[in-house]
C-alpha cells in the first residue's frame, strides 16, 4: 500500500498530503496502470503522443508474437524483421506500424498476421484500445503530435517518454555483467524474449517476471542523464543504497553541475563586458 502511494507521489498523481493533483485527475480518466497514463499525459511534451498511444495499446493486450514449437525458427526470423536495436517497446511500435500499413493498403490483416507469426486477435484488441485511449486524450485536450520520422530525435523522444512513466522500473548493468534494479538492488536478467542483443548500461522494463530466476521483460535501453533530467525527485542519489548505479549517477550529476557552471560563466561574460 505504501509503495503504491509512493509511486503515485513520484508520478505527480498525488501531492504530499495524499490528494489528487491535476495530473492525477487526468490519469484517473485512463483505464490504465498509472505509469502508462503518465506516459500518455506527458507524451505531447516529448512530441510523440501518436507513438506512445500505439505502444501503450500494444502493452495493454496479450503477447502479440506467436511461436509454435514446430516453426520456432520461422517465427524468430519473422520477429527479427520488426526488432529495433534500442528495445522491445520500439519493436512493438514497428509491429503496429507495419500492421496498420498493410490494412490501410487494403491487404488482409489476417494474412499479414499469419505470415508474420503475429496474433491477429491481439492486434485487433490493440487497435480498439488505441481508439479508446485516443478519445480520452482528445477529451482531455492532449494534442496528438509526432516528431518527424527523419529527425534524429524521433526514437530518443519516445524513449525519454517511456522514462517519464517507468523511471521506477530501471536496472543498471554492473561490472560483474549482471543487472541490478535501481534502489531495490535486486539481481535480474534480461528475458530471453528480448530483441536487445547487447547489454546496455541502463535499461527500462515493463514487467518483472519471477520464474527460475528474476527476469525483466519488455526492455528498452535508456540513458542515465535522462533519469536525472526527467525524474530528479526519484533519482536523488542520497536516498540510494551504495551501488555502481549510485556511483555512476553521482558522476553524471557532477558533469551536469560542471556544465551548468560553465554555461553560467559564458552567459555572464558578455554582460560583464558591456558594463
Amino acid at each position: 500500500m505504501m509503495r503504491a502511494l509512493e509511486m503515485l507521489n513520484f508520478l505527480n498523481h498525488l501531492n504530499d498530503d495524499g490528494d489528487l493533483t491535476d495530473a492525477g485527475d487526468q490519469a484517473a480518466e485512463f483505464p490504465l496502470d498509472p505509469q502508462l497514463a503518465k506516459m500518455l499525459i506527458d507524451s505531447p511534451k516529448f512530441k510523440c503522443s501518436n507513438e506512445i498511444l500505439s505502444i501503450s495499446s500494444m502493452l495493454s493486450v496479450p503477447n502479440v508474437f506467436v511461436r509454435p514449437k514446430e516453426f520456432g525458427k520461422e517465427a524468430d526470423d519473422a520477429k527479427n524483421r520488426f526488432t529495433h536495436l534500442d528495445g522491445d517497446h520500439l519493436t512493438l511500435l514497428n509491429v503496429f506500424h507495419a500492421y496498420k500499413q498493410y490494412t490501410t493498403e487494403g491487404a488482409d490483416p489476417a494474412q499479414f498476421c499469419y505470415d508474420s507469426y503475429i496474433n491477429s486477435r491481439s492486434m485487433k484488441s490493440a487497435e480498439n484500445v488505441r481508439e479508446q485511449l485516443k478519445r480520452t486524450m482528445e477529451r482531455l485536450q492532449l494534442p496528438m503530435v509526432s516528431t518527424d520520422f527523419r529527425d534524429k530525435e524521433y526514437y530518443p523522444n519516445i524513449r525519454k517518454c517511456l522514462v517519464a512513466g517507468y523511471f521506477m522500473q530501471v536496472a543498471h548493468l554492473e561490472k560483474s555483467s549482471h543487472y541490478l534494479t535501481v534502489r531495490d538492488n535486486q539481481v535480474v536478467a534480461l528475458h530471453p524474449s528480448t530483441g536487445i542483443t547487447h547489454k546496455p548500461e541502463w535499461v527500462l522494463y515493463h514487467e518483472f517476471v519471477l520464474t527460475s530466476k528474476n527476469f525483466i521483460r519488455t526492455v528498452t535501453q535508456v540513458r542515465g542523464e535522462w533519469l536525472l533530467e526527467i525524474a530528479p525527485s526519484y533519482y536523488d542519489v542520497r536516498n540510494f543504497p551504495k551501488s555502481e548505479a549510485r556511483t555512476q549517477l553521482e558522476r553524471l550529476q557532477a558533469k551536469k553541475a560542471i556544465r551548468s557552471t560553465s554555461d553560467s560563466r559564458l552567459l555572464a561574460a558578455p554582460r560583464a563586458a558591456n558594463e
